[in-house]
C-alpha cells in the first residue's frame, strides 16, 4: 500500500557507501552484506548510522541495477575497503511511503510515477527508497515501509 504522495525536498545527507551493480536477480545476495559491512564501519569509525539506509538509483533496466547501498553519517566516512563516501542529494521529491514486503516495491514505484505524471511533475535525477523498517523490526511484511523519492525538475 502506497501513502499519499507529497511533493518536498530533500536535504543533502552525508554517507557511507558501497557501489554495486549487479542483476536485479542477485539483489539478495549483495544488499545484506553490504548493509552489514556499511553499519560496521559507520559504528566502528563512531559516525552513524544517522538515520536509515537507502538504495540510490544510478542506473537501472530491466534486468540490473547500478546503486549505491548507503548508509548516512554525522560526519565523513574515512574510505575503507568497498566502503567509500557518499552522498543523498538535496533536491525536489516526490515521496511517499510505501508499507508491504520487498516484492511490492516496483508495483509502489509505478504508482508514485502515475502520480508524478498525473500531477504535472518532470522526474529529473536520481531515484531513491530509505527503508524505514523491514526484516530487522518484525517477521510481519505488513508492518515495513520503505520512503520512495523521485528527484523532480524545479
Amino acid at each position: 500500500m502506497l501513502d499519499t504522495p507529497q511533493i518536498t525536498s530533500s536535504k543533502a545527507q552525508a554517507s557511507a557507501v558501497i557501489r554495486l551493480a549487479i542483476p536485479f536477480a542477485e539483489m539478495p545476495k549483495h544488499i545484506g552484506p553490504a548493509i552489514g559491512e556499511l553499519m560496521a564501519l559507520v559504528k566502528a569509525q563512531a559516525i552513524g548510522p544517522a538515520s536509515p539506509w537507502y538504495i540510490l538509483v544510478h542506473k537501472m533496466d530491466a534486468s540490473a541495477i547500478d546503486c549505491d547501498v548507503g548508509v548516512p553519517v554525522s560526519d565523513p566516512v574515512k574510505p575503507a575497503g568497498r566502503v567509500k563516501p557518499g552522498s543523498l542529494p538535496a533536491t525536489k521529491v516526490a515521496r511517499a511511503v510505501y508499507r508491504g514486503g520487498y516484492e511490492g516495491i516496483p508495483a509502489a514505484w509505478a504508482e508514485l510515477d502515475a502520480w508524478v505524471a498525473k500531477n504535472g511533475q518532470k522526474p529529473a535525477g536520481p531515484i531513491w527508497d530509505v527503508y524505514l523498517a523491514g526484516p530487522e523490526t518484525g517477521p510481519d511484511p505488513s508492518t515495513w515501509r520503505t520512503e520512495l523519492n523521485r528527484a523532480l525538475v524545479g
